[in-house]
C-alpha cells in the first residue's frame, strides 16, 4: 500500500507551489506596471494568459493523472513553476511575459488540479472535506507568503532579485515528488469511456462547475487587482498596497483551518451559507468604505468567506468519482478556470474605462450567484437518510457504475 501520509505531505508541497503561482502576478503588478508602462487592460491580458494556462493545464492533468499515475503531474508542475518565476524575475520587456504566464499558469494548473485530487485519494472517505480544507492551508501560506515576503523585503531588495529567490525554493517539493511513493494509476488500461460520458453529463457535475466558475473568477480578479486597487482608489504606496493584499490571502487560511474542523462535525448544508455571507459582507466594506483599515477587514472576510467553496464541493466530487477522480475534477477545473480567465480580463477592461472601484463590483454579484445555485444543488442531490453526515460520505454511496 502506498505512503497515505506521504502522497498526503506531497500534495500540501505542490498545493503550496500553486499558492505561489496564483499569486505571484498580482503580487508584482504594480512595480511590473512602473517598470513596463502597463495599462489595466494589458495587466488583465497577462492575468487571462496565467488563467488560460491554469485552464489548459485543468483540462490535462485528469486523464494523466487516471492513466499514468500523480509523478509527472507534479513534477512536470514543479519545473514549470521554477521556470515561471525564473521568467518574471529576469524579463527585460513586457513582451517575454506573455509566453511565460502562459507556461507559469499550465503549471499551476497540474499542480492545483493533481494536488486536490491526490489529497482526495488519499484522504480516509469521511474527511474528504477536512482533508481539502487543510491543503488549502498550504495553498494559503504559498499564496500569502509572496505579498508578505515582496511587502517586507522590497526595502531592501528589487522585487526580480525575491522573485529569483523564490523560484529556486522550487528545488526541495521538486525532490520530495521524485522520491514520495504515490497512489498507483487508477486507469492503466485506458478509460471507460462509457463512465466518462456519464460523468461529463451529470447535472450535478454541471452546477459544481458553475459554482466553481464564480469561485475561481472571484479569487483569482481579487488577487490580481486588490493591490492595484489600494493604489488607485486608497492611495497607498507600491509595498503598502502589496502588504494589504496579504490579508486577503490571511483570512483564506486562517477560515480553512477552521473549515477542517467543521466538516469533522457538520454538513456543507449547514456550513456553506455562513462563509458566502461572511464574503458578500467583505466585499460591500471592501468597496463601499474607502479607508484602507476597512478594505484590509473586507479583504480578511473575502478570503475567509471564499474559502469553503473548493474544499466543500470537490471533496464531494472525490466521494462521487473515486474511480475517477482526475477526471472529475479535470472537468470541475476547466468550468473554474473558464471564470478564471474571464473575470479578471472584464474587471481591467471596465477599470480602465469606470475605475477599478466600480468594475470590482463582480466579487460581490459572484459571491450572490454561488449562494442562488446552492438551491439548485440541493434539490439535485435530494433528501435522504444520513443527511447530518459529510457531503462527501452521503454521496459515495451514489456514484454511478
Amino acid at each position: 500500500m502506498e505512503d497515505r501520509r506521504g502522497a498526503f505531505v506531497a500534495a500540501c508541497l505542490g498545493m503550496l507551489l500553486f499558492g505561489v503561482a496564483l499569486t505571484t502576478l498580482g503580487s508584482v503588478l504594480p512595480p511590473l506596471t512602473g517598470r513596463f508602462g502597463l495599462g489595466k487592460t494589458d495587466a488583465g491580458a497577462l492575468m487571462s494568459l496565467m488563467s488560460l494556462g491554469i485552464l489548459a493545464g485543468s483540462l490535462v492533468f485528469g486523464p494523466v493523472v487516471d492513466r499514468l499515475g500523480y509523478r509527472p503531474i507534479l513534477v512536470g508542475g514543479a519545473v514549470g513553476v521554477g521556470f515561471g518565476l525564473a521568467t518574471i524575475a529576469g524579463a527585460t520587456s513586457a513582451r517575454a511575459l506573455a509566453p511565460a504566464m502562459l507556461v507559469f499558469g499550465f503549471a499551476g494548473g497540474l499542480l492545483n488540479g493533481g494536488t486536490n485530487a491526490l489529497a482526495a485519494d488519499v484522504a480516509p472517505a469521511g474527511a474528504r472535506g477536512s482533508a481539502l480544507a487543510l491543503l488549502g492551508v498550504f495553498f494559503g501560506v504559498g499564496a500569502f507568503g509572496v505579498p508578505l515576503v515582496l511587502g517586507v523585503l522590497l526595502r531592501w531588495a528589487s522585487y526580480a532579485t525575491i522573485v529569483g529567490t523564490l523560484a529556486a525554493l522550487v528545488l526541495p517539493p521538486l525532490l520530495d515528488f521524485v522520491l514520495v511513493e504515490l497512489p498507483p494509476p487508477k486507469q492503466p488500461q485506458g478509460f471507460p469511456l462509457r463512465r466518462v460520458g456519464a460523468l461529463l453529463g451529470d447535472p450535478v457535475l454541471l452546477v459544481v462547475g458553475a459554482m466553481l466558475f464564480l469561485q475561481s473568477g472571484t479569487e483569482i480578479t481579487l488577487g490580481g487587482w486588490s493591490a492595484q486597487y489600494a493604489r488607485e482608489a486608497l492611495g497607498l504606496s507600491e509595498r503598502s498596497s502589496i502588504l494589504l493584499l496579504s490579508t486577503f490571502w490571511v483570512g483564506m487560511m486562517t477560515a480553512r483551518l477552521g473549515l477542517s474542523r467543521l466538516l469533522k462535525g457538520r454538513t456543507p448544508w449547514e456550513v456553506y451559507p455562513w462563509f458566502l455571507a461572511a464574503a458578500l459582507a467583505g466585499s460591500g466594506l471592501l468597496l463601499a468604505v474607502r479607508v484602507p483599515a476597512a478594505a484590509a477587514v473586507g479583504l480578511l472576510l473575502l478570503g475567509g468567506g471564499l474559502s469553503a467553496g473548493y474544499p466543500i464541493l470537490l471533496g464531494f466530487l472525490g466521494g462521487r468519482y473515486r474511480d475517477l477522480t482526475g477526471t472529475a475534477f479535470s472537468a470541475a477545473f476547466v468550468m473554474a478556470l473558464i471564470g478564471g480567465s474571464t473575470l479578471p480580463l472584464a474587471t481591467g477592461a471596465l477599470g480602465d474605462r469606470y475605475g477599478l472601484g466600480a468594475s470590482l463590483g463582480v466579487a460581490p454579484l459572484c459571491v450572490l450567484g454561488q449562494g442562488l445555485l446552492l438551491g439548485p444543488l440541493s434539490r439535485l442531490i435530494g433528501p435522504r437518510p444520513g443527511r447530518g453526515r459529510p457531503l462527501e460520505e452521503q454521496e459515495s454511496t451514489d456514484a454511478r457504475a
